[in-house]
């Protein structure tokens, strides 16, 4: 019998290829579901959820984070979970301009690019690459939750400029 997997425990291929096709799937839910007719371009739930002011943003981090916790689980090394982590800060960031910001998170598909970056490490180099430890991981928590807390902030500071300059007062 097979031990049950733990958050970061190994992941046997049977199981491996089943997380890597829900996070294929999950990654298209977040950046392309409705394709755009007529053009080779779709929306996901993350640019709709940055329609909603603060907390779509907050929102679309968090579930962009699964995708780097799956990640780090399949044995993904620093280096491509650093790649990853920066896809999710230029998305975030730029995500909270409204109206140009949710633009951008059609274009920019953070979560997609972060797949490819997962299945091309998981290519080249299957076994033998050292994985990111315990430690590393425990920042990356802190660190993603430290950013999700500065969307909503910078949200509110954005839409407190844009009401002052609209209204001006």
């Amino acid at each position: 019998m097979s031990q049950p997997l733990t958050k970061f425990s190994p992941v046997d291929a049977n199981s491996k290829a089943a997380t890597l096709k829900r996070l294929r799937l999950f990654s298209r839910l977040l950046d392309k579901a409705i394709p755009i007719p007529g053009t080779n371009v779709g929306i996901g739930l993350d640019p709709i959820l940055g329609l909603i002011p603060a907390g779509g943003d907050f929102l679309g981090v968090v579930l962009s984070a699964y995708i780097i916790f799956e990640s780090a689980r399949l044995g993904a090394s620093k280096k491509i979970l650093g790649k990853m982590v920066s896809n999710i800060v230029i998305d975030a960031l730029l995500g909270v301009i409204p109206i140009l910001g949710d633009i951008f998170d059609i274009a920019w598909a953070g979560n997609q690019r972060n797949m490819a970056l997962l299945e091309q490490h998981l290519q080249s180099s299957p076994h033998g690459v050292e994985k990111a430890d315990k430690r590393f991981l425990f920042l990356l928590v802190i660190g993603l939750l430290l950013l999700s807390v500065g969307v909503v902030a910078f949200a509110i500071i954005v839409m407190r400029l844009l009401w002052v300059f609209i209204t001006g007062s």
